[in-house]
């Protein structure tokens, strides 16, 4: 069912076109209906003052102040060489703090003559430095006064809504519009089933959106906040309820392990017992494989649970049932090494159909896009002819040319770092869908894996296998302590001589012609820093100095993929004492002989990323050492990330915090293939009951009414909120 048309009227209809096109081009807005939904990010009352002391950088902000004082000067310039021309300062305050407003030239006589000292208005602009002062220059603004019928009390008491706005449409601009528009609000229809909001005493969503714009109290905006939220946790749950509902089906061959077969051999083989979290995961995965429909799992797990081990098993499993399995891996160093590893455990059962081989063995190829013609013409013949039971391999296997025999599983490792096309493109090589088991060594909280991974079930492995060392965390202030950085070299001389080796990680490469200010790293603190560290600059100086007549080898991204591949063998065998890189080494590299880590710059990478760089050492039976240097200051926000890493080695616990200092949008974005979020007043951690229960409440509603034709409201949330992207994104899984 289409929306209702009066929130289907577009905006250039009601708004003119000018404001429509602004609206679009900015923020995404193109119906009455998205002008509905675009909420204040806050409200102001007018008898209070915002707070002017902790404004963000470089952001548009809408602030309500009190002008201080104003003050016309004259200057002599190129354009007004004879002192004439004009620079209006004016100093809003809001009892937090002082900013300063600028207007130049002709710009500076209508605000001159309106904000007169005691005058009360919305500022809106972009925040600046100058003179280490902040300040917005010719900023838009409105004066507020009292209209006549409104009595001192109530205009005092009024709050303003402050909408997310941009430079060319400021909040009150937006506000008038969503004025315009608020009575089709009425006309809403209602996506929640009327027994789940009576039971939970939910406002209508009329009044919901009523009271979010036009709010009378702070009671009316908690009501409003609340309903819109459970708004948005049901319809995406309902989405994703749909999801699991159509996989299930969908036929998929069932592929139940052989009693006698490739996976007993291998078990049998082990050095060691499986985890109990690694026995409890597999036995959910064999269950699922067994369906006649594809699994859809997502395996979570620490650094260094084992996940390889139980994704290979998942893959032997299907082999013994005559399919084969694909492991997708996000880089060619990362598929090589998978390939590695999987073929020394291995071991003869890895040489099918080669001279000692086992029995059961079966053939294990490895195709990345850097082979040889001849390598390659071979592994996808083996692939064709069902020859090879495994294989491994970076986006080279999506491409057309590849046929397998029989893919029956897809493993993808650190789903993050696929498009969900790819996926798809895989998927489609089956003569039915197979199954899928994604990968993701990232721990994801869990309303994030209800949001974002809602089609998939989740299986977490939080154990580490016996044999495993604990890893100590240190935050080195390099700025502050100088002397802290010249011993954590020595630390590292120390593990060198006592036979281990080192990493050392920077956040860029230093090939590179780009002018500095547009070199990586995430947004900073301040602005005047210097260039991230890079790789060949460091591995030089650390050659030369602090390490001299050690080993030191460097290992980043733009190597020719034979070089990095030679280079992580050296490492590997222990040949290279330091290994010198960038992230490249984050994801799936293990040496066990690696027991300490130097990450520099390391306020330039993100919690999580720091966690998973951390756990390439203490893989072996020796304890690791993760030594994390920066230049910033002891109280900057940068710091404490820092020392919430070095405190804890749980990544549940730490990708909590990642969350809630990031952007909630950037994550879910960069989770959704870079779809436009839809959650805008549903935060994912602190809402995290509304988000279970909506879920509960949605697998309900979908398995008593799959196509919601008794919903119809529901049926017009889920058209209108999951935008085509999305929708495609969910319909990919």
């Amino acid at each position: 069912m289409d929306l209702v048309p009066a929130l289907r009227e577009p905006l250039k209809k009601v708004l003119g076109p000018a404001t429509a096109k602004v609206m679009a081009e900015h923020l995404g807005l193109h119906t009455v209906g998205d002008l509905l939904h675009h909420y204040p990010r806050r409200y102001e009352e007018r008898g209070q003052l915002t707070h002017l002391a902790d404004l963000p950088m470089d952001e548009h902000v809408t602030v309500v102040a009190q002008v201080a004082d104003a003050r016309l000067h004259t200057f002599a310039s190129s354009k007004a060489p004879r002192g004439k021309g004009q620079r209006l300062e004016v100093t809003i305050t809001d009892g937090s703090g002082r900013l300063t407003l600028v207007f130049f030239g002709n710009g500076v006589h209508k605000p001159h003559k309106d904000l007169l000292p005691g005058t009360r208005a919305m500022f809106s602009g972009k925040v600046s430095v100058f003179n280490r002062r902040l300040q917005l220059a010719h900023p838009a603004y409105e004066l507020l006064r009292g209209d006549t019928d409104e009595t001192v009390e109530s205009w005092a008491g009024a709050l303003i809504p402050l909408y997310p706005a941009t430079a060319k449409l400021e909040s009150w601009k937006l506000a008038k519009a969503i004025q315009t528009v608020l009575p089709a609000a009425q006309e809403a229809l209602d996506p929640l089933p009327a027994s789940l909001r009576e039971g939970r005493g939910l406002v209508s969503l009329p009044e919901a959106l009523l009271k979010i714009h036009r709010p009378h109290n702070q009671a009316d905006i908690a009501a409003a906040r609340a309903r819109l939220k459970w708004d948005e946790a049901f319809v995406l749950q309902v989405a994703l309820a749909r999801r699991r509902h159509a996989e299930t089906q969908l036929p998929a061959v069932p592929r139940e392990p052989r009693p006698d077969g490739l996976l007993t051999a291998f078990d049998d083989r082990l050095p060691f017992t499986l985890t109990e979290g690694q026995r409890k995961v597999s036995a959910e995965i064999f269950t699922d494989l067994a369906t006649d429909h594809p699994m859809h799992r997502l395996l979570q797990g620490e650094v260094g649970s084992g996940k390889t081990l139980v994704a290979l098993r998942a893959m032997l499993a299907v082999v013994d049932a005559g399919g084969q399995a694909a492991m997708l891996a996000p880089t060619e160093v990362l598929a090589q090494q998978h390939h590695r590893s999987v073929v020394e455990m291995m071991g003869e059962l890895a040489e099918g159909g080669m001279l000692g081989g086992s029995e059961h063995a079966t053939k294990v190829v490895l195709l990345t896009g850097s082979m040889g013609t001849a390598a390659r013409r071979q592994a996808m013949l083996d692939l064709a002819t069902g020859e090879a039971g495994i294989v491994i391999g970076t986006h080279a296997l999506i491409e057309d040319k590849v046929q397998f025999h029989d893919l029956g599983l897809v493993v993808v490792d650190e789903q993050h770092r696929f498009g969900v096309e790819q996926r798809d493109a895989l998927r489609g090589k089956g003569k039915q869908p197979p199954h899928l088991l994604v990968m993701t060594a990232t721990p994801i909280p869990r309303t994030v894996a209800m949001t974002v991974f809602g089609d998939l079930e989740t299986s977490v492995l939080d154990q580490l296998p016996a044999g495993r060392s604990p890893i100590a965390s240190h935050v080195v202030p390099a700025a502050d302590k100088p002397h802290f950085l010249a011993r954590a070299w020595e630390r590292v001389r120390e593990e060198v001589e006592n036979g281990h080796q080192a990493y050392v990680v920077c956040p860029r490469i230093g090939d590179e012609e780009e002018t500095p200010k547009k070199k990586g790293g995430p947004p900073q603190d301040d602005g005047d820093k210097r260039p991230p560290l890079a790789v060949l600059d460091v591995a030089d100086q650390l050659a030369k100095g602090p390490l001299s007549g050690l080993n030191v080898e460097v290992l980043h991204g733009r190597m020719q993929p034979d070089d990095k591949d030679a280079v992580m063998r050296r490492y590997a065998a222990g040949e290279t004492d330091v290994l010198v890189a960038t992230t490249v080494i984050e994801v799936g590299v293990n040496v066990p002989n690696a027991t300490v880590m130097v990450i520099m710059d390391a306020d330039r990478f993100g919690v999580s990323q720091l966690h998973q760089l951390r756990g390439r050492v203490g893989r072996g039976s020796a304890p690791g050492l993760c030594l994390l240097v920066t230049e910033m200051p002891e109280a900057s926000a940068a710091r404490q990330r820092l020392n919430a890493v070095a405190d804890t080695l749980d990544g549940f616990e730490l990708s909590r915090i990642d969350l809630e200092q990031r952007r909630e949008g950037d994550v879910l974005g960069q989770a959704q293939s870079g779809a436009r979020t839809s959650l805008r007043v549903l935060a994912v951690i602190e809402d995290e009951e509304i988000i279970a229960e909506a879920r509960q409440e949605a697998a309900t509603v979908v398995a008593a009414d799959p196509e919601l034709t008794g919903l119809p409201g529901l049926r017009t949330a889920l058209d209108a909120l999951l935008d085509d992207e999305r929708e495609q994104y969910l319909e990919k899984g």
